[in-house]
């Protein structure tokens, strides 16, 4: 009989408890799932027909509110796995210093199966279902797209919300990644590769961590395998290929193409619009065989596709020396003890593709405050910059091309400011899950675990210092 999702997510926390210190009973306050949903509703179908559709909602911490997770369509969906799910939202939440609890939502539906105007209908529904028991407000619970939902989704999810809310000022802050137009935030779309960059980045700058491996310090260089050019996967290989990394394959589900002197990652991924594979690229090798890609020689191995790619199967055919988990939950937990045995070292998926709700919590802040962040300061910067420019050449008697002159003085525009949030974010997190695995000192612990009772401390001390009510 095979472990539950929420088995497994309950398992490595316990792992990670063993290594703290704290309270029995305040830990199993952390590990339980505080509130769970479940609702069914009938939606009417284009052609005249009930159909009831299943839903959840688990709020699995108050530490910090409001709490905060996606919202799957998937047909495989179930309590077990949204339970997991916010689970492990409130940890890379706490990991990362983002100020939400956990939460996420699920609807029991295949989405290929209904029309758009029947999606409408049911994401709106369920919205409703939500908020007559609160379980989605600003202050409350904040939904995001998961599996199976975009920014469409959460679109009709905060009008349907501003519809119920009487005027509620902060409305629009009741979801987040909605369209820019309608309160979202620049830099959302690529905000979870730019995360798995800047957390690569910061782990290969650490050469504590590179020594072992055999590798030198920075990103220049190092040959990238990347399964997956979704979303995520293209822009992590674009950043990385930006810094000077070499991604010398790119696996999709229907076969994957290899240089070894590196591939264009912009000019790959229009190839592959065009003729709906990455096969018969230009100037590459064909690999029909998408899996076999992921066991080719490189530095850096980056899922960024489905859950358990990586398994006790194909794990001792890896030849990476980092395995960077850009998605969620792609390697298995027999996978992960046999690159521990191996001396690989695992960037796991609850702090490195934290960029999304990073990017989710900046966009909160934005409805919040109602204004877009650089309208402020951004011409403010630019004319101080200009004044300190004009001084320079002053005291130098040199001038500026009208070239440098823009560039040295151009002030920081809502992107940047999302931007260099992001990697605050990102590297601040690693540094403070490194000490932790140090200090830890034990060469079996891995930096999930790791990265888990670093979650554990910073939810345990918020308990402590919120006391039980009443």
């Amino acid at each position: 009989m095979s472990t539950s999702f929420l088995a497994q997510v309950n398992a490595a926390f316990d792992r990670a408890a063993a290594h703290t210190k704290h309270d029995r009973t305040l830990l199993e306050q952390i590990r339980a799932c505080n509130a769970v949903y479940m609702v069914s509703f009938p939606i009417r179908r284009d052609n005249g027909s009930i159909e009831v559709i299943h839903g959840w909602r688990a709020e699995h911490s108050q530490h910090k509110s409001p709490t905060k997770g996606g919202i799957r369509y998937a047909p495989n969906v179930s309590e077990d796995e949204v339970q997991a799910l916010a689970a492990l939202m409130t940890y890379k939440c706490a990991i990362v210093d983002v100020p939400f609890g956990g939460a996420k939502g699920g609807v029991k539906i295949d989405r290929r199966q209904y029309s758009e105007a029947e999606l409408e209908r049911i994401t709106r529904r369920y919205t409703f279902e939500l908020v007559r028991k609160r379980f989605i407000g600003p202050g409350i619970d904040v939904p995001a797209p998961d599996y199976g939902t975009s920014s469409k989704e959460m679109a009709w999810i905060a009008d349907t919300y501003a519809s119920l809310a009487n005027g509620e000022l902060d409305a629009i802050a009741c979801v987040t990644a909605k369209p820019l137009a309608q309160g979202g935030i620049r830099g959302r779309t690529e905000a979870t590769g730019r995360g798995v960059f800047y957390g690569l980045r910061e782990a290969c700058d650490d050469g504590e961590a590179m020594k072992p491996l055999g590798l030198t310090r920075g990103l220049e260089g190092k040959r990238v395998i990347v399964q997956g050019l979704g979303n995520v996967g293209y822009w992590a290989a674009r950043f990385l290929q930006e810094a000077g990394a070499l991604v010398v394959a790119i696996a999709e589900y229907n076969g994957a193409v290899a240089n070894e002197k590196g591939l264009d990652i912009v000019a790959l991924d229009a190839w592959r619009k065009q003729h709906g594979t990455l096969l018969g690229f230009p100037g590459a090798t064909d690999i029909p065989n998408a899996m076999s890609a992921l066991e080719l020689p490189c530095d850096i191995l980056v899922p960024a596709a489905l859950e358990h790619q990586l398994t006790a199967d194909n794990a001792p055919r890896i030849q990476a020396k980092i395995i960077a988990e850009a998605a969620n939950g792609p390697t298995t937990p027999e996978a992960e003890a046999i690159f521990a045995a191996r001396g690989i070292l695992v960037l796991p998926d609850v702090w490195l593709n934290a960029g999304g709700v990073i990017v989710s919590y900046f966009e909160w802040l934005k409805n919040l405050s109602h204004v877009r962040f650089g309208r402020m300061q951004k011409r403010h910067e630019e004319e101080t910059l200009r004044k300190l420019l004009r001084a320079i050449e002053s005291k130098t008697g040199q001038t500026f091309t009208d070239a440098e002159a823009l560039s040295l003085t151009e002030g920081a525009d809502e992107e940047d400011l999302v931007a260099s949030g992001l990697a605050e974010s990102m590297i601040v997190a690693y540094r403070q899950l490194a000490e932790v695995h140090r200090g830890i000192g034990d060469p079996a612990v891995t930096l999930r675990t790791a990265a888990m009772v670093s979650a554990i401390n910073k939810v345990a001390q918020s308990y402590v210092d919120m006391g039980i009510f009443p």
